[in-house]
């Protein structure tokens, strides 16, 4: 999650916070009473539903409040990481919510083979609509925040507004079904979605996992910041460059040449600007390591030679950067 400004962020997330938690609590109980109403148990099924995704919320609100904090005493670099926690648990909740789903799928499919039905009225089915207006809007609302903020406990938020979506067409699809006299429909319907939010889930957690492991920066800005680090005349060499990401946080680790003739104030003013480029052009960018080798013309004919002579070949990374510049 992007934290240059910090208060900001969580102003914001608490805002979308506040809007999701009043929309879904209003949503549940108008649901609800046209679920008791109109004798539909799909609908009153979607109205705990929703009801139950305040405590997703509020997941999303504490991760994100201790992922902005700044260094302490027991977490000298930081708490990105805790936002990636607050996404795989909403992903595990988004998981359970389509077994449930695909289970009462299974069920009313089975029912409606037995005809065990009951025809429900226009009422819930006008809720149904209304549901999935609401939390669609809900999901572009949310994504909107998620991607100004870079934060993907938002985004999994996002999703879980959108599988609610999902869960209340499965609702109007049955209600339509069971008024018209296609009783299977709502059955069918439910395991399809559930098959989709299975998926949603598993991309959630893929991505999370890479933040939480250090996976490596993407080739694109691996390439990036290569060619960033090489603009800079003096810079002779890049002796290396390593990436890993921590929550949404890219760090980055280099080993520049300069003229070994340089006194270290000198060479430090080299690193430091290097520094404060790649900060300035990368926004994902937070922590950023440069150390200075020496250069002279003799080492760099010695390395040359052995590149030449095929004894050592370049490094993958290296490999990778010049491919994506290309």
């Amino acid at each position: 999650m992007k934290i240059d400004n910090g208060i900001n962020a969580i102003k914001t997330i608490n805002k979308v916070a506040i809007v999701t938690i009043v929309v879904n609590l209003l949503l549940s109980i108008g649901k609800f009473a046209a679920g008791a109403i109109g004798k539909s148990n799909a609908m009153i099924s979607d109205a705990v539903h929703s009801a139950s995704d305040v405590a997703s919320t509020v997941i999303v609100l504490i991760g994100a409040r201790i992922a902005v904090k700044n260094e302490d005493k027991d977490h000298n670099y930081g708490h990105d990481k805790f936002e990636s926690i607050a996404s795989i648990i909403l992903a595990m909740m988004l998981f359970a919510t389509a077994l449930m789903l695909g289970y009462a799928g299974i069920k009313d499919i089975a029912g409606a083979a037995k005809g065990e039905y009951v025809k429900p009225s226009y009422i819930a089915l006008i809720a149904a609509v209304v549901s999935i207006a609401v939390k669609e809007g809900m999901y572009w609302y949310t994504i909107y925040y998620a991607k100004k903020l870079d934060s993907q406990a938002l985004k999994a938020d996002a999703w879980h507004h959108r599988s609610d979506a999902f869960s209340s067409i499965a609702g109007f699809a049955g209600i339509l079904g069971a008024i018209l006299g296609v009783y299977v429909l709502e059955g069918i319907a439910t395991v399809l979605i559930a098959l989709l939010i299975i998926k949603v889930s598993y991309d959630i957690v893929k991505v999370v996992i890479k933040q939480l492991t250090d996976h490596a920066a993407s080739d694109e800005l691996y390439g990036q910041i290569y060619k960033t680090i090489n603009e800079d005349n003096e810079v002779k060499n890049i002796d290396l460059l390593k990436t890993r990401m921590s929550g949404s946080i890219i760090y980055v680790e280099a080993e520049i040449a300069v003229d070994s003739t340089l006194n270290i104030v000198e060479a430090h003013a080299i690193a430091q600007r290097v520094h404060d480029c790649i900060e300035e052009r990368f926004e994902e960018v937070r922590h950023i390591v440069i150390h200075v080798n020496p250069y002279t013309q003799e080492e760099n004919q010695e390395n040359r030679e052995v590149f030449d002579s095929g004894e050592v070949e370049e490094s993958k990374e290296l490999k990778d950067s010049e491919e994506a510049l290309n």
